[in-house]
């Protein structure tokens, strides 16, 4: 079995206000403490490998959430490229080009920003990386020694760390960027990749976890854990954004 842990990089100026893209934006004193309120909520918790984009946002929030483990570097859960789209905010790109705007705006799966690339180029890398993680970390499983739910859609309940080595449960953290995460989330539950923008919010230094059993494929996770945010509220406030 392995569980997916999926994280977006912390706070990054100018932060949402424009697309980033292939922009390689620092983080912010603001997305460091995002990254340091991931790295205490999974404090204890065992991590098998952590991986991140080459991106300097999501390096350094990987670095920070890892707290000395080694982080490996994956060049294919680089952010969408957005090509002569990135650095400009939405309002800017929609006067620019109102009618190429408008057509990636109902279907970025196929539509090229000028420069850049679809949703579909980047779910190509998303299915490449799943294929090699899966391969290498979802293999057969030991003979578990407990009982499961009966509920296939259900918790596994409680279990001791030491009962999901034994069982031979791997965890992998993926820290990547807003709309690839997205697109991760489609291609992993089967969701139409145009609609990305319209299905899933990926909040900075959020977690979802997405489970695959041995021998399934890069669609068949389930999700578990979906933008979890708690962490980055304070007692009182909702934990979602």
């Amino acid at each position: 079995m392995l569980n997916l842990l999926l994280t977006r990089h912390g706070n990054a100026a100018p932060g949402n206000l424009i697309l980033g893209g292939r922009l390689d934006l620092p983080l912010t004193d603001a997305g460091r403490a995002e990254a340091g309120a991931l790295r205490d909520r999974l404090a204890g918790i065992r991590i098998d490998r952590i991986i991140a984009s080459p991106m300097a946002r999501a390096l350094e929030t990987a670095r920070i959430v890892a707290d000395g483990r080694p982080v490996e570097v994956d060049e294919r859960l680089r952010e969408l490229r957005y090509g002569e789209w990135e650095g400009l905010t939405h309002a800017e790109i929609e006067s620019r080009d109102p009618e190429l705007w408008a057509r990636w705006d109902a279907d970025p799966a196929r539509t090229d920003p000028p420069g850049g690339e679809c949703a579909d180029d980047v779910a190509v890398r998303v299915n490449a990386f799943l294929t090699d993680l899966l391969a290498a970390e979802a293999g057969p499983q030991p003979i578990a020694t407990h009982h499961h739910s009966t509920d296939p859609g259900g918790s596994r309940g409680e279990i001791s760390e030491s009962q999901a080595s034994i069982e031979g449960e791997r965890r992998v953290l993926v820290v990547a960027h807003g709309t690839y995460n997205r697109i991760l989330l489609c291609v992993a539950l089967g969701v139409p990749v145009r609609d990305y923008r319209r299905r899933f919010i990926q909040d900075r230094a959020g977690l979802s976890v997405l489970r695959y059993e041995a021998d399934d494929a890069p669609d068949g996770a389930q999700l578990v854990l979906a933008n979890d945010v708690g962490h980055l509220r304070h007692p009182g406030e909702a934990p979602w954004g």
